[in-house]
């Protein structure tokens, strides 16, 4: 029985940073995938993975990235990617969310992010409609490392397979997978909100 739903934030909740990557990468000629390319390159150990757990400043960020990059062909300020990282609300998620709580259901909010950014009242008031929010900058751990999913599921007193996981990344979703997790990939906003609503067996979408 599933007692509790987990969501991503950046590009589950929010539209995905890759849209505005891509558009950054045309802009100026670097080649298609290249800030992701940086990103999978020495995944636990680059600067984003240190960023994320909170080891690295965003300044120290700036300068890693940049030597990183340089080193893949085409210098790019880490600064220039935090400026990309911001989507926007997506209100069908939101209002999946708010049906999945009056449900009875918990509801967790499980994201890799930053201290120091930017935060928008409107995704502060989306964050305020978790039951817990649990981020790799504060635990000092980030998906996909298993510690960051049991921390959720020791906080949410649940064990992993009485939980749905939603995020936009395979490589997120996989140890969930294996600790017992049902996972969603979401690539299509819309279609994976559907699967959601198999998984519970009611519409998340629904008037309530």
């Amino acid at each position: 029985m599933i007692r509790a739903v987990l969501w991503d934030f950046g590009g589950v909740i929010l539209t995905s940073p890759f849209d505005a990557f891509d558009h950054y990468e045309q802009d100026r000629g670097l080649p298609a995938g290249f800030l992701r390319n940086v990103n999978a390159t020495d995944p636990d150990t680059n600067a984003w993975a240190r960023l994320e757990r909170s080891e690295l400043t965003a300044i120290d960020f700036d300068a890693a990235f940049t030597v990183e990059s340089s080193a893949l062909g085409h210098a790019v300020p880490g600064a220039d990617v935090l400026a990309l990282l911001i989507g926007e609300v997506r209100p069908q998620m939101v209002r999946a969310l708010d049906n999945v709580r009056r449900s009875g259901l918990l509801a967790a909010c499980l994201t890799n992010n930053v201290t120091g950014g930017v935060q928008r009242h409107e995704v502060e008031e989306v964050m305020a409609r978790f039951d817990l929010v649990v981020e790799s900058s504060k635990v000092g751990v980030r998906k996909p490392e298993p510690r960051f999913y049991e921390i959720t599921c020791e906080l949410l007193d649940v064990r992993p397979e009485e939980c749905v996981f939603l995020d936009d990344l395979g490589v997120n979703l996989k140890p969930a997978r294996t600790m017992g997790m049902t996972t969603i990939k979401v690539a299509d906003a819309d279609e994976a909100l559907a699967e959601l609503s198999d998984v519970l067996d009611f519409d998340v979408l629904a008037a309530t």
